[in-house]
């Protein structure tokens, strides 16, 4: 874009999707459409000097807590929940790079063969070279969730911004679905998410996100364009900071 036209409000982001994400209409597992969709809009934004790193969920395949809660040991849901990230990244990674988009996948669980080991310098020149770094296994330990991933990723790679895809338009002050008349918020600051118990992400991710100062952007995913709209400044979504 030219120096007059719109600039970007971060060119380095996190940006933390769901395992829902990538199931599309199914549901469950993995969609082609669903992928591309996401992995278009990626592309579409490397050219322009945007730098991605990416944490996704594996709630399309597995969902720990909620196993965990029917009666298998926590911890061993945990680890298979991140396992679930594992695949996802690796669907990911390879939509990315049918669409010439050079990416790599770390994981905080050892796999080799399968992914790199996450080392905090390599995600950073890897970033530096331009590729998407998509960061699988959570934090590597059971009990944590894929948001507080999310935002110690973040830390980690030094993001300007966190950015949260989801199915709605942003944070609202009720489950939109179940409210029809649900107020969404525009702005919000951190101790209001807390306070309130909004759900934006699980508190240990807002604590760590305010502080260490970095904004977050909550915002639709599934509207087309919506990617490059946040980043260079329109005000979709719920931003908190």
């Amino acid at each position: 874009m030219s120096d007059s036209g719109p600039q970007p409000i971060a060119k380095r982001v996190l940006l933390k999707l769901s395992g829902e994400a990538l199931a599309g209409s199914a549901g469950f597992g993995v969609e082609r459409e669903a992928i591309k969709q996401v992995v278009d809009e990626i592309a579409e934004l490397i050219p322009e000097g945007f730098e991605f790193g990416i944490v996704i969920g594996g709630g399309n395949i597995f969902r720990g807590i909620s196993v965990a809660a029917d009666g298998m040991d926590r911890a061993t849901a945990d680890y298979m929940g991140m396992l679930a990230t594992v695949m996802n990244a690796l669907a990911l990674h390879d939509m990315l790079e049918r669409e010439g988009v050079e990416a790599r996948v770390m994981s905080a669980l050892g796999i080799d063969g399968i992914a790199e080991p996450f080392v905090r310098k390599r995600a950073l020149r890897h970033l530096n070279k331009g590729r998407v770094v998509l960061f699988a296994g959570g934090t590597g330990n059971p009990y944590f969730t894929t948001d507080t991933a999310a935002c110690v990723r973040a830390i980690d790679i030094n993001a300007e911004l966190v950015l949260k895809a989801t199915k709605v338009d942003g944070v609202y002050n009720a489950d939109p679905v179940t409210h029809p008349d649900a107020v969404l918020y525009k702005r919000l600051d951190y101790q209001q998410v807390l306070t309130d118990k909004l759900a934006v992400m699980d508190a240990t991710a807002v604590v760590m996100c305010r502080d260490h100062g970095l904004p977050l952007r909550v915002f639709n995913m599934t509207r087309p364009g919506v990617l490059k709209r946040v980043l260079y400044g329109s005000d979709d979504g719920t931003h908190v900071g």
